[in-house]
C-alpha cells in the first residue's frame, strides 16, 4: 500500500460474495474480509455468526483513488447487494448481514450520504435504501479460511452479483 492509496470498509451480506466481486473492480488493490461495527473485541466467526456481537461481516478494501474513486466504489457496492433489505441478503438473515458503510472521515461520510441520496433518487431499487452510515471503529480480520473463499472454492455459496443499473452516477 502506498501513501496515496485509500481504504474503505463496507458490509453488504456474506463477505465471500462481496469480496469476490470487489476484487474484480479496476483500482481495487487489496481485499480482506473481517468483522466490524460491533462492540465485541477480538471478533471471530463463532461470535459474529450468532448475531449477538453487533459486528457485520465486512470487507476492507484498499484502492487506488487515481483509478477508482470512493464515490464509484460505493456505486459498485450498491450494484452488488440489495441495500433495501434490513439485516438480510438472500438467504442470509441477521444483523451480521446488514448493509453498512463504515466511514473513516467526514469526506467519506458525506460522499456516502450523497451516494445514498443518488441511489434512492435513481429509482433502480423499488424500496428505500436502509444502508447504515457509521463511523469506523475497529476491524477484526476473519479467519484465514474465509479470505478469498470463492477463489479457493469457485462453486461456493454466494448471493451476490452485479446488477445492471443506472444509479445516477
Amino acid at each position: 500500500m502506498t501513501d496515496t492509496n485509500q481504504v474503505a470498509y463496507l458490509s453488504g451480506g456474506c463477505f465471500w460474495g462481496m469480496e469476490d466481486l470487489v476484487r474484480q473492480i479496476p483500482g481495487a488493490l487489496e481485499t480482506e474480509v473481517g468483522y466490524t461495527g460491533g462492540s465485541t473485541p477480538n471478533a471471530t466467526y463463532e461470535t459474529v455468526k450468532t448475531g449477538g456481537s453487533g459486528h457485520a461481516e465486512s470487507l476492507k478494501i484498499v484502492f487506488d483513488p487515481g483509478k477508482l474513486s470512493y464515490r464509484h466504489l460505493l456505486f459498485e457496492f450498491f450494484r452488488m447487494h440489495n441495500p433495501t433489505t434490513k439485516d438480510r441478503q438472500g438467504n442470509d438473515v441477521g444483523t451480521q448481514y446488514r448493509s453498512a458503510i463504515f466511514y473513516l472521515d467526514d469526506e467519506q461520510k458525506n460522499t456516502a450520504l450523497e451516494v445514498i441520496k443518488s441511489v434512492d433518487a435513481s429509482g433502480d431499487w423499488k424500496a428505500k435504501v436502509v444502508t447504515e452510515v457509521v463511523q469506523f471503529r475497529e476491524f477484526w480480520r476473519a479467519e484465514e479460511y474465509h479470505q478469498k473463499y470463492l477463489v479457493k472454492h469457485p462453486h461456493g455459496y454466494t448471493c451476490h452479483y452485479v446488477r445492471r443499473m443506472q444509479l445516477g452516477e
